[in-house]
């Protein structure tokens, strides 16, 4: 049931209208959830109509899953006046979609009947037998038609409690508990590896069931939770959300100190929208209202699909009528075809959400330790570079300073500085990229025009600078490009190079005046290994993707002792050539970090941070990177 609530305007004056659209505007409307999801083409009512799933079994472990919430389905169930099949659609639906949209938990936000009679909640109970027989993971919640809204969870027996009190649950393998009154639950499924907790509470939870609540938190400190409940925030036509009297109450009396709390679903008002609020830890919480029973046909028991993707850090959330969905699209009338999915950004949108982050405060992921030396030193390994030699962060790499290659195989890389240039352009750097050996890098602060900076070489006489790598190869770096890159004149710029022109190691093709070995970032700052093999005259490229600003990366080039892959972050790469290339020219002369160089000129420094490289005399799988 929709009250006509006071519509504060706090949310503007609080600077919190953009929080509260997100996913409303560009980013919202981009993609739609099932598209990324199982990145199908096609409406979603085209990818959903089918039943897909069966014989199939949920994953626990994707880093994909979906929750799917059930607003109020009152009208389904009004005296003589409902219509049960709807409700049935939905349900039968989410079983023979659970595997194929890997729906862990599904959450009907209350309101279930019109008139809390009990015959209405007998029907209803009688529809949800479809999940009981399966033990299919589900939650329920009274709204103010299924109870008597004038008393709190204290109310004592209803015929609510009869039909979908605990002992309904006890069977399920998500349910963990209830309040002593019955009215409130909890249920805890495991989605992408680790636990979520979903807290189903009544219309009206007493303070002794918000003190429930947080016990219950207490004994899951780790666990991140989605609350539900029927009355919590309204919206208005813009979509902007704003907490109800009551869902001022819960903010106040649970939800803003619980860190845990991230995601709160409710019902009861329309039309939908959604906010986010700050709790007292200074973390978001996402509030949203889910409600379609003012719609043709009571909603018919319409499905909001909430689509975790924690590898994207991202929640995309769609909206479809399972009911409708299973009629034939030429036998569905006019307001049907209307409904059959809803895609305004109040209804389809995503979520950014870095669930690391929003997660530290109660469940941090403890960072990866440094790695010893003798810890990543593969058979094979000719030079292992790393620049955690304590200095202060910030502090120039000073001249004279030789940085040892701990493979023990003597590369030693010794500092140059450009011409114009000061020490300060080559920067030990705290930075590094979480999987990484070594906890440091360094900065190099160069460009061209005229080239500027400084670099690393290996000392004359070092075995590396004859090395052809007739079997195969594996060069691997950490790097990361500042946030201005892009801005700045950098392209062609090199991570690694080997001294040396084409022409000096008697080839012909191609430019010959190129490096013999050099891996660049583009003017696009896509990866680039161009080479010339000791089997072709020519050059050899592999080309990857343009990169972010301001995030660290992994970049393996692997040869096999014909073929050559690029990777970055342990994932293959597109533009491999097929071409057989075998190992490496050479002309006898250094290699050369963070610095590219063409017809024997130096023309650029390296800009951004480098960390750990390492070259190996063989190839090594993905599993064997020094990101593993």
């Amino acid at each position: 049931m929709q009250q006509t609530p006071n519509r504060r305007r706090f949310l503007q004056g609080a600077g919190l209208v953009g929080a509260g659209l997100v996913g409303a505007g560009t980013a919202g409307t981009a993609v739609p959830g099932a598209a990324l999801a199982n990145q199908q083409t096609g409406s979603a009512a085209e990818r959903h109509g089918g039943a897909g799933g069966h014989g199939r079994r949920t994953d626990p472990g994707s880093p994909r899953f979906t929750v799917a919430v059930i607003p109020d389905t009152q009208y389904l169930f009004d005296a003589d006046r409902g219509d049960p099949a709807p409700l049935t659609a939905t349900l039968r639906w989410i079983q023979e979609h659970q595997a194929e949209q890997n729906i862990l938990f599904t959450a009907h936000l209350g309101d279930i009947v019109e008139n809390a009679a009990a015959a209405e909640l007998r029907q209803a109970g009688k529809v949800f037998e479809l999940f009981d027989r399966r033990r299919t993971p589900y939650s329920v919640l009274a709204g103010n038609h299924d109870i008597d809204p004038s008393t709190t969870d204290q109310r004592g027996p209803s015929p609510y409690l009869d039909v979908f009190g605990p002992r309904r649950f006890r069977t399920s393998p998500a349910y963990r508990g209830a309040t002593p009154d019955g009215y409130n639950t909890y249920h805890v499924f495991t989605g992408a590896g680790r636990e979520w907790l979903v807290l189903a509470l009544d219309w009206r939870p007493s303070d002794a069931t918000l003190g429930w609540a947080k016990s219950v938190l207490a004994t899951h400190p780790r666990t991140p939770v989605i609350l539900t409940t029927h009355d919590l925030a309204h919206a208005d036509e813009s979509g902007v959300a704003e907490l109800s009297g009551h869902g001022q109450r819960l903010w106040d009396g649970l939800v803003r100190e619980s860190d845990q709390i991230f995601l709160s679903l409710n019902g009861h008002f329309w039309p939908p929208g959604r906010t986010v609020l700050r709790n007292d830890a200074g973390r978001d919480v996402h509030v949203h209202i889910t409600n379609y029973q003012d719609r043709y046909y009571g909603g018919g028991a319409m499905l909001r699909l909430y689509h975790f993707d924690l590898a994207r850090d991202t929640i995309d959330v769609e909206t479809v009528s399972p009911w409708i969905l299973g009629q034939s699209p030429e036998r569905r009338n006019a307001l049907e075809r209307r409904e059959v999915e809803l895609t305004d950004p109040a209804n389809r949108f995503s979520l950014a959400v870095d669930f690391a982050d929003r997660f530290a405060g109660f469940a941090p992921v403890p960072p990866r330790p440094p790695r010893t030396p003798a810890a990543v030193l593969v058979d094979g390994t000719v030079a292992y570079w790393r620049f955690d030699q304590g200095r202060a962060d910030g502090a120039a790499v000073p001249d004279g300073f030789r940085i040892a290659d701990l493979s023990g195989r003597g590369n030693h890389l010794t500092r140059v500085i450009l011409p114009g240039g000061g020490p300060e352009t080559l920067r030990w750097s705290a930075e590094h990229h979480d999987d990484q050996p070594a906890h440091a890098s360094l900065f190099f602060d160069g460009g061209k025009r005229p080239a500027r900076g400084g670099y690393l070489r290996t000392v004359d006489g070092a075995p590396v600078n004859a090395a052809t790598f007739g079997k195969g190869y594996t060069i691997e770096a950490f790097v990361k490009l500042p946030a201005d890159v892009r801005s700045t004149d950098h392209a062609w710029m090199s991570i690694l190079s080997r001294f040396g022109s084409g022409r000096d190691a008697g080839k012909t093709g191609g430019d010959p005046a190129e490096p013999i070995a050099t891996l660049s970032m583009s003017d696009g700052m896509a990866l680039q290994w161009a080479v010339f093999p000791v089997n072709q005259d020519g050059i050899s490229t592999n080309w990857g993707h343009e990169m972010r600003a301001d995030e660290w990366f992994h970049v393996a080039i692997v040869n096999d002792g014909r073929h050559t892959t690029l990777y970055v972050d342990g994932a293959e790469l597109l533009r491999n050539p097929s071409t057989p290339a075998r190992g490496l020219a050479t002309s006898h002369e250094p290699w050369l970090v963070g610095a590219y160089h063409y017809d024997r000129v130096v023309e650029q420094g390296f800009y951004g941070w480098i960390g750990d490289l390492r070259i190996v005399d063989r190839p090594l799988p993905v599993g064997r990177f020094l990101r593993a």
